[in-house]
């Protein structure tokens, strides 16, 4: 049997969120996939439900709170983030890890920079998971080196073989991709691409995609992404049918 003609692919670009929270020496602004598609009735696309950009000055402390019932993600590029947490944990996580706290049923943990670390600009990721109150876990693990122009496998369903998992369908890559370089978005069929631009810009497909702006492709053509410049970039391959909840302490 012949294998399926892929659907056209469709890309829905997004400027940079207007939302936002200053809490002095920590700030966030907060990316919602879904709002990228028109009259799409939720902020999150399936058990993607919002990406963050966060920065912590440095000697900046956020002290020991709870999360439930959701999946959160640390990817620190550059400088540190420095955790902890009540099962006694103390990790750093870097360029070189990455730090993955399936929530569950109730994780505390409390996030710092040292006065003489460097400020911080990191992504927190928040997935739902797929059933309510699953058993609490945190991951913290040295990720693959980095290879130019290429996408980098980092976070997955249990059974992926990225390095780490979440406990629905999410895959996630992040590139750095040289002024004129191109990419081809992952993807998977029936699944859709969420791409966000951390440094530089971009072109997907025929898109202009700039700094901390993003895309949201559907459809299963390969879409390439070209650098414009120098950047650093990360894609969100999402199964939209996967059974998801939303009762998360942010990540709803």
């Amino acid at each position: 049997m012949a294998d399926p003609t892929p659907t056209q692919s469709r890309i829905y670009p997004a400027s940079r969120t207007d939302v936002s929270q200053d809490q002095g020496q920590f700030r966030i602004h907060l990316n919602f996939p879904g709002r990228a598609v028109p009259d799409h009735e939720d902020h999150g696309y399936g058990p993607l439900a919002t990406v963050v950009e966060s920065f912590m000055d440095p000697g900046t402390l956020i002290r020991m709170h709870q999360h439930r019932n959701e999946e959160i993600i640390s990817w620190v590029p550059e400088g540190v983030m420095r955790h902890d947490d009540r099962q006694g944990n103390e990790l750093v996580t870097d360029p070189d890890h990455l730090l993955v706290m399936n929530a569950g049923s109730g994780f505390w943990h409390a996030e710092e920079t040292l006065a003489d670390d460097p400020p911080l600009r990191m992504l927190q990721i928040f997935v739902r998971p797929h059933s309510l109150d699953l058993d609490p876990d945190i991951q913290h693990e040295p990720i693959p080196d980095a290879t130019p122009n290429e996408w980098r496998h980092l976070f997955g369903p249990k059974d992926s073989d990225a390095p780490l998992f979440v406990r629905n369908d999410v895959q996630f890559y992040d590139c750095r991709l040289d002024s004129g370089e191109t990419a081809t978005l992952p993807s998977q069929p029936d699944w859709d691409t969420y791409c966000y631009v951390f440094d530089g810009a971009v072109t997907v497909g025929n898109e202009q995609i700039g700094y901390t702006e993003s895309a949201l492709v559907t459809g299963d053509e390969a879409v390439s992404v070209t650098a414009n410049e120098q950047s650093t970039l990360v894609a969100f391959s999402i199964n939209p049918a996967a059974p998801i909840t939303r009762q998360g302490t942010i990540g709803r």
